[in-house]
């Protein structure tokens, strides 16, 4: 980690890439948005949207684990937006850097608005997210870029979900992390839109309660909800994580989906 005008210029991937982040302030990207960008399992040309992208880190892990993927990292906060511009000039991500673009735009925007910010109707094969988490009842953060990155609202999943199911093509999939007191609510939004979710609770130990939830779905599909085995990151002891947690984060794996099996 070094500075540069007090922000940070932080590896991830074991050095393999760099995100240039706010220093003490905002949203810090770490093992969340490691964990999102694994779950994109694919080797084909693809396009991939990264919605509320913050600093870019998980579209850039995507970028750099699969070399045939396009990258399209959307956010609202111009000063985030300029991290991930910034981080896209450093010599260190070359060879990825001219297959990921930033749009400075709200997810939530509706029908024509939204096509002119960039996120056209069934034109992307992926869609990764990690939406803001922070209810009314959690304790409120001086940090106003923070803040805002983490502000909840009623209708969030909704129309966060709402604007994912229009941007992906048919068959196209959503994957996201948020935290597990949220799953009704984002089964609730996924309606109709998406089907044949697969859920996947993140516990920080063994027999600790979990912290995290990865979701993926497909949409238009009509295959049932299932969930899959718990992911613990670490053993009883130390701080060490697992080697497939390890794989994960640092883009050796992707968490790919299991067959489904109906359509």
């Amino acid at each position: 980690m070094s500075e540069v005008d007090a922000d940070t210029i932080d590896a991830f991937h074991r050095g393999r890439f760099l995100v240039v982040q706010p220093k003490g302030r905002g949203h810090r990207s770490g093992m969340d948005a490691m964990l999102l960008a694994s779950l994109v399992a694919d080797d084909r040309p693809c396009r991939v949207a990264d919605l509320g992208a913050g600093a870019g880190a998980a579209g850039m892990a995507v970028a750099s684990r699969l070399e045939q993927a396009e990258v399209f990292l959307f956010e609202r906060s111009d000063e985030m937006v300029a991290f991930a511009e910034r981080s896209l000039k450093l010599s260190e991500n070359a060879y990825f850097a001219n297959r990921v673009c930033v749009h400075e735009a709200d997810v939530t925007l509706r029908a024509k608005a939204r096509a002119a910010a960039g996120l056209q109707d069934n034109y992307f094969d992926h869609v990764i997210m990690n939406p803001p988490f922070n209810d009314a009842s959690d304790r409120r953060t001086p940090d106003g870029l923070k803040a805002q990155a983490h502000a909840m609202t009623e209708t969030l999943f909704e129309d966060w979900l709402r604007t994912a199911a229009a941007v992906l093509m048919p068959g196209g999939q959503l994957s996201l992390i948020a935290r597990p007191e949220s799953v009704g609510e984002l089964i609730s939004a996924c309606g109709k839109r998406f089907g044949g979710l697969e859920v996947t609770l993140v516990h920080p130990r063994p027999g600790q309660n979990a912290v995290r939830v990865l979701v993926t779905a497909i949409k238009g599909s009509r295959a049932r909800l299932s969930f899959r085995a718990a992911l613990v990151m670490h053993a009883e002891e130390g701080h060490a994580f697992s080697s497939f947690v390890d794989d994960l984060s640092n883009g050796r794996a992707a968490y790919a989906r299991k067959p489904l099996k109906g359509a």
